[in-house]
Parts: structure tokens; sequence; C-alpha cells
């Protein structure tokens, strides 16, 4: 199986203060590099925003998406456009922007160095899914193609080749990193009688 699936469990997660609240730093690839360096190829977080008015760090070439998650946004781009967010609608755009928001609200961010491209979204699961590649990595200028699936209200189950199974509890990030020749078939599985409300991030590097 070309693949590798790692569960970064929520007790080591990495939380910080910023200006305008508290982010939760889930994963940051290499593991070894870090955001104040800005050695980071890719980084995903979750962030509460608690001042009604903030401003967005600038990162020269990197790429950011944000969705939010509860409450909501409204961002100005300076020179460039506004955009008001409300529950898992997501924004992308430069980390070279002057950026504000107003509105306070939890957000989900991915951002990509420029050796890398990215993806959020939303899905909701209600039994299970079927985990595969969304790009034919044999035909891409990429390596490797990252799934990395984060819970917002229950646990879930991932179903591996050989029918042993990983749990991923609320809170945890599972990350399912393929590699070119990957021919299995993964399955997401809902733990619970509820419906899974998942934020999928996926990353081509």
């Amino acid at each position: 199986m070309t693949c590798k699936i790692k569960i970064v469990k929520e007790q080591g997660q990495k939380i910080s203060k910023w200006s305008g609240g508290i982010t939760n730093q889930l994963y940051i690839y290499p593991e070894n590099s870090s955001y104040e360096n800005r050695n980071f190829k890719w980084r995903i977080s979750s962030a509460t925003v608690e001042a009604e008015e903030s401003e967005f760090t600038k990162l020269p070439n990197i790429q950011r998406k944000i969705m939010v998650l509860d409450g909501g946004l409204l961002l100005r781009h300076q020179n460039h456009y506004d955009k008001k967010l409300e529950k898992f609608d997501i924004d992308s755009f430069s980390g070279d922007w002057n950026t504000k928001s107003s509105g306070k609200a939890t957000d989900f961010n991915l951002m990509t160095s420029e050796d890398c491209s990215g993806e959020l979204r939303y899905i909701n699961v209600k039994s299970e899914i079927i985990l595969e590649p969304k790009m034919n990595l044999n035909d891409s200028c990429y390596r490797y193609e990252f799934n990395c699936f984060y819970s917002l209200n229950g646990s879930f189950k991932i179903k591996l080749d050989n029918g042993n199974t990983l749990e991923v509890e609320q809170g945890d990030l599972a990350i399912v990193k393929f590699k070119k020749g990957f021919k299995g078939k993964l399955i997401l599985i809902n733990s619970q009688e509820e419906e899974l409300d998942i934020i999928e991030s996926i990353v081509y590097y």
C-alpha cells in the first residue's frame, strides 16, 4: 500500500495567542518546520477570532484558504475585494495581501507554500465514504497527496485494505498521505448515529 496514515491527537496540538484571538495549530509540514520561521510547506490550523476588528499577518509566498466554522467574518482585502463568510463558506487569497477582518468567529485555515497547492471543503458523512486520491499522481507533477480529516461533532474510523481500523476522535486530525502508484481503497466510517460534519484539507506536494 503506497499510503501512510497519521493521527494527530488533540492534546498534542500547539496552541498560541495572536492579536485577535487564539490559534490551534493542528499540523505543520515538515514536522520540524515552524510557523515563526516561515519554513513550512503547508500548515493546518483553527482559530477563534475574539476581536471585533483584526488584521492578518502578512505571509509572502503563502497561499491562504479560510473557512468559517461558527459565527461570521467580513474579509477586506485592500485593493482587491471584500467577502462575507458565514458557516462553511471559504475564501482563498494571497498571504501577501493586506487583509483585515470584521466579526467574531471560529475558522479553519490551510496555508500552502509555492511548492504546493491545496483545497478546503466541508463534507457531511451519514455512514461511510471511500477515501482515494483526488488527483492521478502518475500524471501529475506532484509526488504526494495529503488528505486530512477533522471532525467537528464526533468520532470516526478509517478502515484499511487489510481490514484493520484506526479510531479518530473528535478534535484529532487524521492525515492520509497517498504516493504515486496507490491502488488500494480506504473507507472513512461514521462511528455514531448522528451525521458527521468533517472538514477535509487536501494538499498536493
